[in-house]
């Protein structure tokens, strides 16, 4: 990714009107895009201060047909890196990162647990049914569950099935066991945690051997305050946001987001403008940036915070998005893992990526360009295929598939 330093500093003096263009530029700079490229190999500290510091939490998935979702922001922003690194902040002590829900299952730098103790405390009434249920007609089971965890984890489902033995583990998650259900209530409320995953299967852990002391000794903030915190992560995470979008980002409760905003608001901790376009209030990060212009170049994962709230990309970046994961493929219209290109300020294409391990090439499986994409829309996009393939140890590049955008990428390909 290559871009221009931001220039032009929003604190300072009183936004009260930003032109559309302005408002891309800021959401872009919030998120880590508007940076120049790094000048050395990607290490600990440029991870923690150039993605984890702008997006404030990372998005957990499980499907694997190009990479795991949560590392590809850092790829998007920083280029090819050791996943190694990502993976100390969050399964090695000192831990840094802790998973727990945020924005869906998600990787959340330690120092918000306090923050996110209300989510917890009310696991009985915002838990998912199966887990509400098993609380509810099994506690003997959940307390179980926890006792073993404290004497012989951290441990996978797999491993404590022998506790609910008369009744068969039912398969993935879509169909847990009760077993699983119980896992995922203790998850959710806090009572245990993720130690770290292998093979992406998540080993559960009592808190005490996984977050550092010092973080489960702070205090709980009372709920405004906790959410309050939450929401301004947000707002620096997003730079220029409505309500809503802030409400997204952890997944808030819509009262209790309003009522908060309007406090942020209040207390000078959101600045009201007015964005050219958007037809609902917005919100500007006190010492958002706004650059005279933004020069990125980026594949940007289907579940990364650019793009996590589809109505905002649209609204900010004029680009429907949709996710066709569950979509039959017959109906899929751009195709299953899609990833936009960034180029600039603008997101003026999107292809569908698989890693074909055995062959060891990157598959574009479709390539589609947005109307108006520029005339090095393909040549730009050659080059991120490119090294994106030599991030993930694939030696070539195939496109295979459709899409309008194909045979000029096809052409780029075999040029460069």
């Amino acid at each position: 990714m290559s871009a221009s330093p931001p220039k032009t500093p929003a604190a300072g003096r009183r936004r009260e009107r930003l032109s559309a263009a302005e408002a891309r530029r800021v959401a872009l700079a919030a998120q880590g895009f508007a940076e120049p490229p790094l000048s050395r190999a990607v290490d600990t500290r440029a991870l923690r201060s150039r993605v984890i510091d702008r997006v404030g939490l990372i998005q957990i998935d499980s499907v694997n047909v190009l990479q795991r979702a949560h590392y590809l922001p850092t790829f998007s922003r920083l280029g090819g890196y050791d996943v190694d690194l990502l993976d100390k902040l969050s399964h090695y002590a000192p831990r840094r990162l802790f998973e727990y829900w945020g924005h869906e299952a998600s990787l959340i730098p330690v120092e918000l647990h306090p923050h996110l103790r209300w989510r917890m405390r009310r696991a009985h009434d915002d838990a998912w049914g199966g887990m509400r249920r098993i609380a509810t007609e099994r506690p003997e089971l959940v307390a179980a569950v926890l006792d073993d965890l404290r004497t012989r984890g951290p441990l996978p489902a797999s491993q404590l099935a022998h506790l609910d033995a008369p009744r068969a583990p039912k398969g993935p998650w879509w169909d847990w066991s009760d077993v699983k259900r119980a896992l995922e209530f203790l998850f959710w409320s806090g009572e245990i945690t993720s130690a770290r995953r292998r093979r992406f299967e998540r080993l559960y852990d009592v808190p005490e051997r996984v977050i550092p002391a010092a973080i489960l000794a702070a205090p709980t903030p009372d709920d405004d305050e906790a959410q309050r915190t939450l929401l301004k992560v947000a707002a620096r995470s997003l730079g220029i946001a409505t309500e809503p979008d802030l409400r997204d980002y952890f997944r808030l409760p819509s009262a209790e987001s309003k009522a908060r905003v309007a406090e942020l608001v209040e207390n000078g901790d959101l600045l009201p403008v007015a964005v050219e376009g958007w037809s609902a209030p917005a919100y500007l990060a006190p010492g958002a940036r706004v650059p005279r212009r933004v020069e990125a170049r980026a594949l940007v994962g289907p579940f990364d915070s650019l793009i996590w709230e589809r109505p905002r990309v649209e609204r900010v970046f004029g680009f429907r998005y949709r996710i066709e994961i569950y979509v039959p493929k017959e109906q899929r219209v751009h195709g299953y893992y899609v990833l936009p290109l960034l180029l600039g300020d603008e997101l003026v294409a999107r292809v569908d990526l698989k890693s074909d391990r055995a062959a060891g090439a990157l598959l574009v499986q479709a390539a589609h360009a947005e109307p108006g994409a520029p005339a090095e829309t393909a040549e730009a996009l050659a080059v991120e295929l490119r090294r994106m393939a030599a991030w993930l140890g694939l030696d070539d590049v195939v496109d295979v598939g459709a899409g309008d955008l194909s045979p000029a990428l096809r052409a780029a390909l075999a040029a460069a």
